[in-house]
């Protein structure tokens, strides 16, 4: 990482947390940013001397700013951002109530968004950086019904994350603009999915956290516009869109209530 300031949101726990570890044991300087304190402190005192942990909400643009400057006020600069933070849900598109639609959005996209956009600035000053945006399967394959809000936010996102890699190609080549998407992950998602859902700790074949954050650390090694973080999954989406019938796919691959994705 040679000293690398990476700023991650998301980091109290799941993926955020596994990855701000890997880059402190790899010679990073990880700012860490969540909700909730003692679990962000928590694995803070894992990350070494150089770790910042800040509490934010990256649903409000003013804390995500507040991101930003504590990482410029401890170390001068930041030269990775990764947009981890995300949350589940469990409802069909019938079922679906505007807040539940809304807040989907809300925690998954635009808190990417107040990220993206306030690490451009600083990126563009020095003429160089990366944002990483943590996806999902489900924003590629939306095979999962019951996290339908969910998928379809990832999916904004991907679109985002590409429209501002192609803004920037040209006249700043040097920021790199990540899309990562996991699969099944073994973490609390599954817990803490609106309307609930069955741990995804527990469910077979699930991808270790530790596996996906070496997958991100390795994309900030060399840098990439879109990584999978497992063997089979690109193939997996390249063979949906390239079915004659799409449906026929969705009715041999459709993911039931007991294997939702992350």
């Amino acid at each position: 990482m040679n000293g690398k300031v990476v700023v991650i949101t998301g980091a109290s726990g799941g993926i955020g947390a596994e990855t701000a570890r890997l880059i402190a044991q790899r010679g990073g300087r990880a700012v860490l940013a969540a909700r909730r304190e003692p679990q962000l402190l928590e694995v803070a005192a894992t990350c070494g001397p150089d770790a910042v942990a800040v509490v934010a909400d990256v649903t409000r643009r003013e804390e995500v700013q507040g991101i930003l400057a504590q990482a410029l006020s401890r170390f001068g600069h930041v030269d990775v951002w990764i947009n981890n933070a995300g949350r589940g849900i469990t409802r069909s598109v019938a079922e679906l109530t505007d807040d539940e639609l809304d807040d989907m959005m809300r925690v998954n996209v635009k808190s990417a968004l107040y990220g993206m956009q306030a690490a451009l600035p600083h990126f563009k000053s020095r003429g160089r950086g990366h944002i990483i945006n943590v996806s999902s399967m489900l924003g590629r394959v939306p095979l999962a019904p019951l996290r339908s809000a969910y998928s379809a936010s990832k999916h904004a996102l991907n679109a985002l994350t590409a429209n501002l890699r192609m803004d920037l190609r040209v006249s700043y080549p040097e920021i790199f603009v990540t899309t990562v998407s996991p699969g099944v992950v073994a973490t609390e998602f599954g817990l803490h999915a609106s309307g609930g859902g069955p741990d995804s700790r527990k469910m077979p074949g699930a991808q270790p956290a530790t596996e996906v954050a070496e997958v991100i650390v390795e994309v900030i090694a060399r840098p990439r516009a879109d990584v999978y973080t497992r063997p089979g999954l690109q193939e997996r989406v390249v063979a949906y869109y390239a079915a004659e019938d799409i449906a026929v796919v969705e009715s041999q691959l459709q993911i039931t209530q007991s294997q939702p994705v992350r």
